[in-house]
């Protein structure tokens, strides 16, 4: 089994709803996301898949949530929580690249608190 992994990073705000604490109120992170993309056979070059392909379409969709109020954007209306942001990130990734075998996307909001999103069929 190989393993790959790109990173990125963007900065946005966001607040959670129903939530009790410092976190119902409006603030930011600079998020770290690491995308991985897991599997058995390498292409004819000895890949996996390509860094760089797979980079661009990490930073591609990053770019999307960079300096956004997340709570702004439909897709996050149930709450832009880092879970959720992981798994949105994680398909927006397979529909820029849908043959690449993603595993998982990680969304770190600060060094020590990261959530992962791992699509099991």
């Amino acid at each position: 089994m190989y393993e790959i992994r790109v990173e990125a990073e963007f900065a946005a705000a966001h607040y959670l709803k129903d939530y009790h604490g410092k976190c119902e109120n409006l603030h930011g992170h600079n998020y770290r996301v690491l995308a991985h993309v897991r599997g058995n056979v390498l292409d004819s070059g000895g890949m996996l898949v390509d860094f760089g392909v797979l980079k661009k379409a990490l930073r591609d969709v990053c770019a999307d949530l960079d300096h956004t109020n997340l709570n702004d954007l439909p897709v996050f209306s149930e709450n832009p929580s880092a879970e959720r942001i992981a798994e949105y990130i994680f398909f927006e990734i397979k529909k820029l690249l849908p043959e690449a075998p993603l595993y998982a996307v990680d969304v770190y909001e600060t060094p020590s608190s990261r959530a992962r999103y791992i699509h099991e069929i």
